[in-house]
């Protein structure tokens, strides 16, 4: 706003139309009253200096001075409490919205699946996990919440971090790539980062963030985060639907079994758990096209009880 019109404002000589110009002015922003009360300082400070009037007229110009000042306080006092109150209704508004839209997809056992997300963010959900986000992204943040593991391939906006919401941690990015197993129903919790940077944050605690860089992954055990370097890069893998395992012991595989099929193993000859393996399957082929092919290796039966989705190793 030009300040020779703030002051001719300020001054009582503005034009009705000049007047109601300055106040539309001062509604839109609290960043122009803020340029308004600047103004007005100026003036104060130059009319407190100016030499005093005549004897006779000086306690009419104090009170005019004084009565003017007042009012036009009130007034901006008036505008600004509108603008907060607006600002509040507004913000209350959008996240209300924010609220109403959110939407929630969920993978079945043994199935993985695509989308992209308002801002462009691709994610990739593994078997048995839910993801819950916004039709858009009001606010400072993007904020998603994920139950089971999810791959994510962040759109980058230095303005408006990406939050991953999961049981135990929170994963804060700008843009990068990254995975998250973060299961409600396994104790396993881990982030692994591909490329860019992430901070580790675990909320309602005390501990301090952690911050990762490419090729580097976190692991929680109990309140304790772990950092080391990613030793198994095949795992990721699962985005194109296959499983795989490098020298990891049958009683770690059941367990993945377990958890990407959602069935309940009961595992009787507790022989083969500590026989290793290394392999790849396709997650479609179903958990018992796994079993099949382990047991050439491995000497042992196994019967699967549909009705109650368990299986059980003798």
């Amino acid at each position: 706003m030009n300040s020779e019109l703030l002051q001719k404002y300020i001054s009582g000589n503005a034009t009705e139309i000049e007047k109601q110009c300055i106040t539309k002015w001062m509604q839109e922003s609290p960043e122009n009253i803020r340029e308004y009360m600047a103004q007005r300082k100026l003036h104060d400070i130059a009319l407190w200096r100016t030499e005093p009037v005549k004897t006779e007229n000086k306690q009419l110009k104090k009170h005019f001075t004084l009565r003017t000042l007042w009012i036009e306080t009130a007034k901006i006092a008036a505008i600004f409490a509108v603008i907060l109150l607006g600002t509040h209704y507004w913000s209350e508004k959008q996240q209300a919205e924010q609220n109403e839209s959110l939407q929630s997809i969920h993978v079945p056992a043994g199935q993985r699946a695509e989308l992209m997300l308002a801002d462009g963010t691709k994610v990739w959900l593994n078997s048995l996990s839910t993801l819950t986000f916004p039709g858009h992204f009001n606010g400072n943040i993007r904020n998603v919440k994920l139950d089971g593991e999810g791959y994510f391939a962040v759109t980058k906006n230095k303005k408006q971090p990406f939050i991953v919401e999961t049981n135990k941690c929170n994963v804060k990015v700008l843009g990068t790539e990254f995975n998250v197993m973060a299961y409600a129903t396994d104790s396993i919790w881990e982030t692994a980062l591909l490329e860019g940077a992430v901070e580790i944050l675990i909320p309602g605690t005390t501990m301090n963030g952690m911050k990762l860089e490419s090729n580097t992954m976190a692991s929680l055990k109990g309140n304790k985060l772990t950092k080391g370097q990613i030793k198994e890069p095949d795992h990721f893998l699962w985005r194109e639907g296959l499983i795989c395992f490098n020298n990891v012991s049958v009683k770690d595989m059941l367990e993945k079994l377990k958890l990407y099929y959602g069935v309940s193993i009961i595992v009787n000859n507790t022989k083969i758990l500590n026989n290793r393996y290394t392999g790849k399957f396709r997650t479609g082929d179903g958990v018992e096209h796994v079993l099949r092919v382990l047991r050439l290796n491995n000497k042992f039966t196994y019967k699967k009880d549909d009705e109650k989705n368990v299986i059980t190793i003798n």
